[in-house]
C-alpha cells in the first residue's frame, strides 16, 4: 500500500465521520484538479490514482445524497 492510499483512506474516514456530501464532492474535484498537472508531466501512476480517488469521493457523495434524501422523505411522511 502506497502512502497516497493511506492518505486517501484517512481523508475518506474523516469525511465519512463529518457525513456531509459537499465535502466529498469537493475532495473529488480537488483530486481531479491535482491530477491534471500530473498527467501533463507524464506522471501517470499518481495521476491515475488521483482519478480513482476522485471517483471514490464522488461516488460517496452521491450515496450520501441519496441516503439523506431517503431520510428526509421518510421523516416528512411521504408515501410511495
Amino acid at each position: 500500500m502506497k502512502p497516497q492510499d493511506i492518505l486517501f483512506f484517512v481523508v475518506f474516514l474523516v469525511l465519512l465521520y463529518k457525513h456531509n456530501p459537499k465535502y466529498f464532492a469537493l475532495a473529488g474535484l480537488i483530486c481531479i484538479a491535482a491530477s491534471i498537472p500530473l498527467f501533463a508531466f507524464w506522471i501517470f501512476f499518481t495521476a491515475e490514482r488521483l482519478t480513482w480517488y476522485a471517483g471514490g469521493f464522488l461516488l460517496a457523495s452521491i450515496v450520501l445524497l441519496v441516503i439523506n434524501e431517503l431520510k428526509s422523505n421518510s421523516h416528512s411522511g411521504a408515501k410511495r
